[in-house]
């Protein structure tokens, strides 16, 4: 029983960092059209690195050798998803390319965790996973925006989808060893150094005003910092697969707030879709609730 209230607390915990992550789109569609996204992406990591330092600052020492190869790797995959995820998108689209990089990081998460455990998720987190995948991935269809199938764009989504799952795995891992904060300090000052040159080169010199600073702090605090506190929290109660598969939260928060503050119009589908993803994710917490007690 105590075992299933932990996850409990751990599902509770990432679906708050899901509903942290679902406020970037909205926050972004503040910033001017005069900063690049790759510098938002790169500049977010900066500054949650930066939340990160504040709070392991006075932290005691830690004893025992530093697990550098699964940082290093954690690091990366947080780079590589935040650049490959900006770039899927701008080849196929933003309703094709989130739902292709949102959609597949689920799956990729089974997968990994398949290879890494040696055994199948249950049938009942697949079939959650499946419906919240599906659910989705009409959701994005069903706000519209354009469709290109590009050959390179749908490989670069694909791309990020995996990078997150693998991220994820690797820092469930990690948080165990290093704790939370450290954890996220390593991760993301090691995805920041990749991805400021990155955006420098993809982006080009930067041009940031008072009022994209203002969106690039809230990013970098709240939807980076925060959130991800949260999230690394979580994963300490709960299987990465499901970490990620209750990522998908993020878009139901997104809908919401599209909805709400935004004033979009929503299709048919769209609203289908929202209800499958909640669905879906509450088979998921089932699922690992009853895996745990």
């Amino acid at each position: 029983m105590n075992d299933a209230r932990h996850s409990a607390r751990g599902i509770a915990l990432v679906l708050a960092a899901a509903m942290l992550w679902g406020t970037t789109g909205t926050a972004q569609s503040l910033a001017p059209a005069t900063l690049s996204p790759y510098w938002v992406g790169a500049l977010r990591l900066v500054i949650g690195s930066g939340f990160f330092a504040l709070l392991a600052w006075g932290a005691p020492a830690r004893s025992g050798p530093w697990p550098w190869a699964r940082m290093l790797l954690a690091g990366a995959c947080v780079a590589v998803y935040n650049l490959s995820f900006f770039a899927g998108v701008r080849q196929s689209g933003v309703a094709l390319g989130t739902a292709i990089a949102i959609g597949s990081g689920p799956i990729w998460a089974g997968l990994l965790q398949t290879v890494q455990a040696r055994r199948l998720p249950p049938p009942l987190w697949w079939l959650g996973t499946l419906v919240s995948v599906a659910g989705g991935v009409a959701m994005a269809l069903g706000q519209g925006g354009g469709l290109h199938l590009s050959a390179a764009g749908v490989a670069l989504c694909l791309l990020a989808g995996l990078a997150y799952a693998a991220y994820t795995l690797a820092n469930k891992q990690l948080v165990l060893v290093l704790g939370t904060v450290r954890t996220n300090l390593a991760v993301f000052g090691s995805a920041a150094l990749v991805s400021v040159p990155a955006a420098w080169a993809l982006g080009g010199a930067l041009q940031a005003g008072a009022s994209s600073w203002a969106v690039v702090l809230f990013l970098g605090l709240v939807s980076t910092g925060l959130a991800y506190l949260l999230f690394t929290s979580g994963l300490r109660h709960i299987s990465g697969a499901t970490g990620v598969t209750l990522a998908l939260g993020e878009p139901v928060t997104a809908f919401v707030l599209a909805v709400l503050v935004v004033g979009e119009p929503q299709q048919l589908l769209a609203w289908l879709g929202l209800a499958g993803v909640i669905a879906g994710l509450w088979v998921v917490a089932w699922a690992e609730l009853r895996a745990q007690s």
